[in-house]
């Protein structure tokens, strides 16, 4: 049993402590069978060990290796499984009626000291079928990592591309996959579950299955809770892989197991498939649009009060104040407001002091920025550092948050004017109209951005590259079309029946209003009738594998 991210010993131990009582069990099973017959109590009679007591046990922590990178988790490892072993030998004892000599202490334990993503686990222990790995990883996220932890996966990963976007735990599944080629050795991690999640799964997986490595079984997302008092909610996987001829496979959830042919890296029971970053869409549609990047300090954004504020002691400043929305501003139809100075002149600005010494902070802030791209913003510091919204292009847009809760059956979408301004915690889609709104909003959609978006924590991370991008859309008749406008037409129409209530609230699964719920389910029928899905496909799995087969379709062309 090898743990190569073994910590204080957890994993090792438990696993040497369930083996050992199974173990005694059979031993016990063993002795009582051989009484039942009328034998003595010695069972070396029936299996020829020279000596009962020594050779009765065959699971040894000699035969449990880790590798942990603290010296005091080291030394906490090696004590726990000494302490098991004798716990457990003491079990032996009292089954075989018999005290075997035996010192703790003398027992070898093979915990070893390093950076197992720096060190080459062949020198700890020779690679055999009879291995077993196991673990949980360290869980740092690509955005959180030292950059000592950066550098070690950038270190394992040479030459793949985009190999800073993956997580650190990353890293031990591409070391236990190359420890494990050529042999039949399995391994299982505990994971955060963003590595089979949006844009890290091509990254990760398809070099390694490429090479013919197998997932052998799954547990799908899962909190893992900490024992500590302000506990810490980890959203973790389980994933069983090696390079072994596959048997029957699993897939794990609350629910319980379902037995499957083939366990894709998205963790579905489905063929092989890589959704990866597409600058385009992949379909005849407008480009949706990260929003605007501020890197003000706070100074252009203004709250409903601070902008009453402002106005009723300076009104020249009315003309320049725009609404301003990111994912919980719009979802709770609460927005925040911008100082909007885009081709403003500056002898205008003059005229308010509060916004002049606003814009003199900006300023400051970018030119002590660390980043030499915020510093660069210095030279402009009136309006935001990356505008991606354009005057007068269009009407209104189509905002689509880019975190929303894993509660929601749909992510709330909706139509905003272009006069409104976005954060970059928000997408917007310009040129659109009811269609496109049907369609997005629709059950085919939602199943497609819950097996490839990324999250944050449980919510869903919705991703222009990977999610919008890369989405399969219909090729409707002229009639087919009519009806899903109709449909999306009545999705707005049912939420402006409770003007009092936040997107929020009427997406609340269980409070959600019903002829808000009727009108999803007449926008969904109308689009999986576009699809031809309609009567044919009567689960999400079932609807994300007819979506995989048409983009298969579309990047084969």
């Amino acid at each position: 049993m090898f743990d190569p991210a073994c910590g204080s010993g957890n994993f090792l131990t438990e696993s040497y402590l369930s083996l050992r009582r199974l173990e005694n069990d059979i031993l016990r099973e063993l002795i009582q069978t051989q009484r039942a017959r009328g034998g003595g109590g010695n069972i070396a009679l029936d299996f020829a060990f020279e000596d009962a007591k020594e050779n009765a046990v065959q699971v040894m922590i000699g035969q449990f290796y880790g590798i942990e990178v603290n010296d005091f988790a080291v030394a906490v490892a090696k004590t726990a499984l000494w302490i098991a072993e004798s716990q457990m030998f003491e079990e032996t004892q009292e089954i075989l009626s018999s005290e075997a000599e035996f010192l703790p202490l003398t027992a070898n334990c093979n915990i070893h000291e390093g950076n197992a993503l720096r060190m080459d686990w062949k020198d700890v222990l020779a690679p055999d079928d009879s291995v077993k790995i196991m673990g949980n990883p360290p869980f740092n996220g690509a955005k959180l990592m030292l950059p000592k932890q950066k550098d070690d996966i950038l270190s394992i990963f040479v030459g793949t591309q985009n190999a800073g976007s993956l997580d650190y735990v990353a890293g031990w599944y591409k070391k236990a996959a190359d420890y494990m080629k050529g042999t039949q050795i399995h391994a299982a991690f505990v994971s955060t579950n963003s590595i089979t999640q949006g844009e890290q799964v091509p990254i990760l997986w398809k070099p390694l299955m490429e090479k013919e490595l197998n997932i052998d079984f799954a547990y799908k997302t899962f909190i893992w809770d900490s024992d500590a008092v302000q506990k810490a909610h980890v959203h973790c996987v389980i994933v069983g892989f090696s390079y072994a001829p596959p048997n029957e496979r699993r897939l794990f959830d609350e629910k319980g197991a379902e037995a499957c042919p083939h366990i894709n890296a998205y963790l579905m029971p489905a063929p092989d498939l890589f959704v990866e970053r597409r600058k385009e869409p992949i379909c005849d549609v407008p480009s949706l649009i990260l929003g605007n990047m501020t890197y003000d300090d706070g100074n252009l954004i203004l709250s409903e009060e601070e902008k009453d504020a402002l106005v009723k002691a300076e009104p020249i400043t009315g003309q320049w104040i725009r609404p301003f929305y990111g994912s919980h501003d719009f979802l709770h139809r609460q927005p925040r407001y911008v100082i909007w100075l885009q081709h403003v002149a500056p002898s205008e600005i003059r005229k308010s002091k509060a916004v002049t010494e606003r814009v003199q902070s900006v300023y400051e802030f970018r030119k002590n920025a660390k980043r030499a791209g915020t510093r660069k913003g210095a030279d402009y510091p009136t309006i935001f550092l990356n505008i991606t919204q354009q005057d007068d292009a269009y009407e209104n847009f189509i905002f689509v948050p880019r975190v929303s809760s894993q509660r929601r059956r749909y992510i709330p979408m909706g139509f905003l004017p272009a006069s409104n301004m976005i954060s970059d915690a928000a997408y917007f889609l310009p040129f659109a109209n009811l269609y496109i709104f049907g369609v997005l909003e629709s059950n085919v959609h939602m199943s497609w951005m819950r097996t490839f978006a990324g999250r944050l924590k449980s919510d869903y991370r919705y991703s222009n590259f990977i999610v919008y991008n890369n989405f399969p859309w219909p090729t409707p008749t002229p009639t087919q079309r009519a009806k899903i406008e109709r449909t999306a037409q009545g999705i707005l129409d049912a939420r402006a029946l409770y003007p009092g209530s936040s997107l929020a609230d009427l997406y609340d699964e269980v409070l959600m209003p019903k002829e808000l719920r009727e009108a999803h389910r007449a926008n969904d029928r109308a689009v999986m009738d576009a699809y031809g899905f309609w009567g044919k496909i009567h689960d999400e799995p079932a609807c994300v594998a007819a979506l995989m087969r048409m983009y298969q379709q579309l990047t084969a062309k």
